[in-house]
């Protein structure tokens, strides 16, 4: 059995699975599907089409679900889900998709999402990731595991940021960041690759070497990246990290990919 509150406003249309905990004062819409032993603290709305793993935990005036920032939205019955094992701060706010984004935002599992980060219509949030205090997505945002948005930065709309990346506080990210990839400024520019992730990954010492050097060849001034990038495969073939960073970059050759000061 689940545990509401007396002052929580529960719609009889909300699905809530076993041992869910919902404080004071919170309300849960029609469409909402919370899994097993989901807690929302207090304070907190969770609206429209949205379905919430197991063991999230929601903390007081954070609001996930209601309508995306979106001058082209028009009422669509559009979804936000979010995976297992999350933890949403304060005043947290999480958009659900849009007709021009495929109608849906996805959160994955096990991310920390700090007091005021907002993750906008649209996004695609991977596993581990963390957002610190005040981190905005703008719509479109494909963010991958393990990344982590420093405080205050902004990234913008229909930007990706690589696996294990780490942005810096206070920074304005207009264009992909590369896996591995860390970048600071206020208009972000690469400053390198970020080793303390890469040995989190479990790397070892040669191919994080390999890394470097790749790094520095794919930035150098001769040729374009692309052609850069190719030359690279062959170089460093049987590198997965390599590989990764190279596939990230050939994904869509019209897309801008962040740059080193």
């Amino acid at each position: 059995m689940s545990e509401i509150h007396p002052t929580a406003v529960v719609d009889p249309g909300a699905s809530l699975g076993d041992d869910c905990q919902i404080g004071p004062f919170c309300v849960v819409g029609p469409d909402v599907v919370l899994a097993d032993s989901v807690q929302l603290h207090s304070h907190v709305v969770v609206a429209g089409h949205t379905r919430i793993g197991a063991r999230c935990r929601i903390f007081p005036f954070a609001t996930v679900g209601s309508a995306p920032q979106d001058m082209k939205y028009q009422g669509e019955a559009s979804t936000l889900e979010i995976g297992c094992d999350n933890v949403v701060r304060e005043y947290v706010t999480m958009n659900p998709g849009t007709k021009g984004g495929g109608m849906l935002t996805r959160i994955g599992d096990g991310c920390l999402f700090m007091v005021g980060a907002h993750v906008a219509h649209d996004c695609s949030v991977g596993n581990r990731v963390i957002l610190a205090n005040n981190a905005t997505l703008a719509g479109h945002v494909v963010v991958e595991d393990g990344a982590i948005i420093g405080g205050l930065s902004a990234v913008h709309q229909f930007v990706r940021i690589g696996r294990q990346a780490m942005i810096g506080g206070m920074s304005g990210v207009e264009h992909d960041v590369i896996p591995y990839g860390i970048v600071m400024g206020d208009r972000a520019r690469l400053e390198g690759l970020n080793i303390i992730g890469l040995k989190r990954c479990g790397a070892e010492r040669g191919q994080i070497h390999s890394m470097m050097q790749a790094y520095e060849a794919l930035f150098a001034d001769e040729g374009t990246l692309a052609d850069r990038a190719e030359q690279l495969r062959a170089r460093f073939r049987g590198n997965d990290m390599v590989e990764e960073i190279l596939d990230f970059v050939g994904q869509d050759s019209s897309r801008a990919i962040l740059q080193p000061k």
